[in-house]
């Protein structure tokens, strides 16, 4: 067996196989390469092509890894003074609030100071941005009020820092993945390279942000998930455990910062399947060791997962347990149990009567507080009176009175108790206007009719009267404050009182559209429960019996933010990135600055690496389409090839899956989407597009004779190599920063590298 080696001499045999980390041929491995194993996982198995492993397989496989660590080892130590000294550069700089720090900054600070709030994303990458500014010292004390907002004498380097470290660890984590998959240095180092110099992954790694920890969670898992599968000759040793555990730990960390860690679920999912299927086709295990195989694997990529998701969610809850701005997110039980909200401990009369001011929430999750305010609907909006909305939010003008059909004189001794089908009269109180309905059909949601505020102080006419109907309940039963769903039957209409959950324009301040529908299904839509309840001619009870438990609050938890995912639509004149052009680096966006004397930061790909990516895309499939028109049609490829092909379809299939995954699913997605959700998949093309040149560099002898394959070979990692480090150069300002003129303005030093006009730095 020859002897592999990193550096390339000057013999025929060399001159084939360049400057890569060969292993010998009967120990090569790769992510799907079905092996059988016995009990031990140390006899004997075979490869996809059929050829027998020799009995020492295990050994074969160590003396391979054994000729590639020294020169890798040097390698992975360049990879990660460059990736860590590109990313940490300049990490103070801007010195104010950038892009979307506004909102996971002021997070962080909410932990900090333990105040509860409403985000759609799951809370684990604002838990550790919250822990790293607190670790740094960071107060929690910066309002994080708007993008461009100084920092002034505040420690955000801490934040910061944690991310770029973060960030920093994506090109280590793409070099050793890719060296798994390929056993080539040269495959790795390029993948690497494409991270390590693209001015887009140094951006997004050095601010405040969930992405460079959400990419950390998912290259980390892919890591793990690989290096699982070179454990296959030692299944159930310490190692094998060790990856397989930490598979399942980052795959629970990629979910807990957002959803899309769902991709990667998918993409381990469907390895582990592939891996069992094999297992199952192995004669020389037994259906006990089979079954102990599925179980550890069920064990710490399901049920561990799941384990450490709730723990993320259980912890989030214990640390944000004061009231703060997403309180009206939620139901009024789950509010409760917040110190600081009017309804933590408190007390109030249990049943709703005449008289009494309340709020009234819709039982729709996000579903808001019924709310008015002195404007109007505009015109050509039904008709031109006051406005009736849903707020998601505690305020003064959610408050209402209510009344009795024809009076509102105050009652000496206990007022009467509005019971179900009572007619009734809500007057705002505020404006003292009252909730009225008509016919005409309502600003959003056309086949329902308008929701108004009418009349003043008292007057106004028969299209303020509403029946009140206590869902579930009978003729006579009263409404129990906070525990009763009731709907409000238009009198004159026969519509009942409607939270669409749609999305107001400015015009309605971009509060929730309330109606009156037709339709009387009961939905939660057209539920409502009293919430706040004042009235003092009333005894009060303690509303500490209300606490919802845990598994309560973590289920209503999802449902907000799955319905707060589906509702971030595009606003208007709002700019909305579409998936086809994140792989084309068609436009970047704005991290700071917009003008000449600002300094400005650019989220844009370095163009070179980008459409280096995109290419190779094609190539890849060109490739693995060659090779495999060549082996059905029983060309000799040599042992070389085969290896190629198998690097190919094993090892580029899954990167090129991975890339599948993170990508395609968005075409599907009707929320607001932006350049930064392709990220991830960028990702895996970078480290596809590594070994599929590395591949295509090696495969020069197809065509060329030595010397002169050595020569193109290195003549083409040359130029690949000289082309990624110069179009870095160029466009390092993007995110570095720069200032002075335009790109499109007279005298710009930026003018000539403007080469696509939808480029805006």
């Amino acid at each position: 067996m020859a002897k592999a080696e990193c550096t390339p001499k000057w013999n025929t045999l060399a001159l084939r196989n360049r400057k890569t980390c060969p292993t010998p041929e009967k120990s090569f491995q790769t992510t799907f390469t079905p092996v059988s194993k016995d009990k031990n996982s140390q006899t004997a198995g075979h490869l996809a092509g059929g050829d027998t492993q020799s009995s020492n397989g295990p050994s074969g496989q160590f003396l391979a890894r054994e000729s590639i660590e020294s020169p890798s080892k040097v390698l992975l130590m360049l990879v990660a003074g460059l990736s860590f000294s590109t990313r940490l550069y300049m990490i103070t700089e801007p010195p104010h609030v950038c892009w979307d720090e506004t909102h996971f900054g002021k997070m962080g600070s909410y932990y900090i100071n333990r105040t509860f709030f409403f985000d759609v994303h799951p809370p684990l990458g604002k838990m550790l941005i919250g822990l790293a500014g607190y670790m740094s010292g960071y107060d929690g004390t910066f309002p994080f009020i708007k993008p461009g907002d100084k920092y002034e004498n505040q420690n955000y380097w801490g934040m910061r820092g944690f991310c770029a470290t973060l960030g920093s660890f994506l090109p280590i984590f793409a070099y050793l993945i890719v060296l798994e998959l390929s056993n080539s240095c040269t495959a790795a180092i390029i993948a690497a390279t494409l991270l390590i110099f693209d001015t887009g992954c140094i951006t997004i790694s050095q601010y405040i942000l969930l992405d460079p920890i959400l990419m950390f969670f998912i290259m980390a898992a892919v890591l793990s998930m690989v290096k699982f599968n070179q454990q296959r000759y030692r299944s159930f040793s310490a190692s094998w455990w060790l990856w397989l555990v930490l598979t399942g730990i980052n795959l629970a960390g990629a979910l807990g910062v957002k959803f899309v860690g769902l991709f990667v679920i998918i993409l381990v999912g469907l390895n582990t399947i592939w891996d069992l299927w094999r297992l199952l086709g192995d004669m020389s295990l037994s259906l006990v060791d089979i079954a102990k195989h599925f179980l550890a694997r069920a064990f710490a990529l399901i049920l561990l997962p799941v384990i450490l998701y709730v723990t993320i969610f259980a912890v989030h809850f214990v640390v944000l347990n004061k009231s703060g701005p997403g309180d009206g997110f939620f139901s009024s039980a789950f509010q409760s149990r917040l110190i600081g909200n009017n309804l933590h401990n408190a007390s109030m009369p249990e049943y709703l009567a005449f008289g009494s001011t309340v709020t009234i929430k819709n039982l729709r999750i996000a579903g808001g507080y019924l709310h008015s305010h002195w404007h109007l609907y505009p015109e050509g909006v039904g008709a031109r009176q006051q406005q009736v909305t849903a707020y998601l939010h505690k305020d003064y003008n959610n408050l209402w009175v209510v009344h009795r059909q024809q009076d509102n004189n105050s009652q000496s001794g206990n007022p009467d108790l509005v019971r179900h089908g009572d007619i009734v009269r809500l007057e705002h109180k505020e404006t003292t206007r009252n909730l009225h309905s008509h016919l005409h059909e309502a600003p959003l949601t056309k086949k329902h009719f308008q929701v108004t505020g009418y009349g003043i102080n008292g007057t106004g006419d028969a299209n303020d009267l509403w029946q009140v109907e206590v869902c579930g309940g009978r003729k006579g039963d009263p409404v129990k404050v906070l525990r009763s769903k009731v709907r409000f039957l238009h009198r004159a209409t026969g519509c009942v009182l409607y939270s669409s959950g749609k999305t107001l324009p400015k015009w309605g301040w971009e509060q929730i559209e309330v109606t009156c529908s037709p339709y009387l299904k009961e939905t939660p839509s057209s539920q409502w429960n009293i919430e706040d309840h004042i009235n003092p001619k009333l005894p009060n009870i303690s509303l500490s019996v209300l606490k919802p438990n845990f598994l309560e609050i973590l289920l209503e938890s999802h449902i907000v933010m799955f319905r707060g995912n589906s509702g971030l639509k595009p606003k208007d004149n709002e700019m909305n990135s579409k998936p086809w052009h994140w792989p084309i680096n068609y436009q970047g966006l704005r991290f700071s600055g917009v003008n000449a004397t600002e300094y400005r930061v650019y989220l844009l790909g370095n163009p070179v690496v980008w459409w280096i990516n995109l290419a190779s895309l094609g190539l890849y499939l060109t490739m693995v389409a060659v090779a495999s028109i060549a082996t059905q049609r029983g060309f000799s490829l040599g042992q070389q090839r085969i290896e190629h092909s198998l690097v190919l379809v094993r090892g580029g299939g899954l990167l090129m899956l991975g890339w599948l995954l993170h990508y395609a699913p968005f075409f599907t997605m009707g929320r607001i989407l932006y350049f930064h959700h392709y990220f991830p998949a960028m990702l895996f093309s970078s480290m596809l597009t590594g070994l599929t040149l590395d591949i295509l560099f090696r495969s020069a002898d197809l065509l060329l004779h030595p010397p002169y394959s050595y020569w193109f070979q290195r003549a083409g990692q040359l130029l690949l190599l000289f082309s990624i480090l110069y179009s870095f150069y160029l466009f390092h300002p993007l995110s570095y920063g720069m200032t002075g003129p335009l790109a499109h303005e007279p005298g710009s030093a930026m003018a000539d590298l403007k080469w696509m006009d939808s480029w805006e730095f």
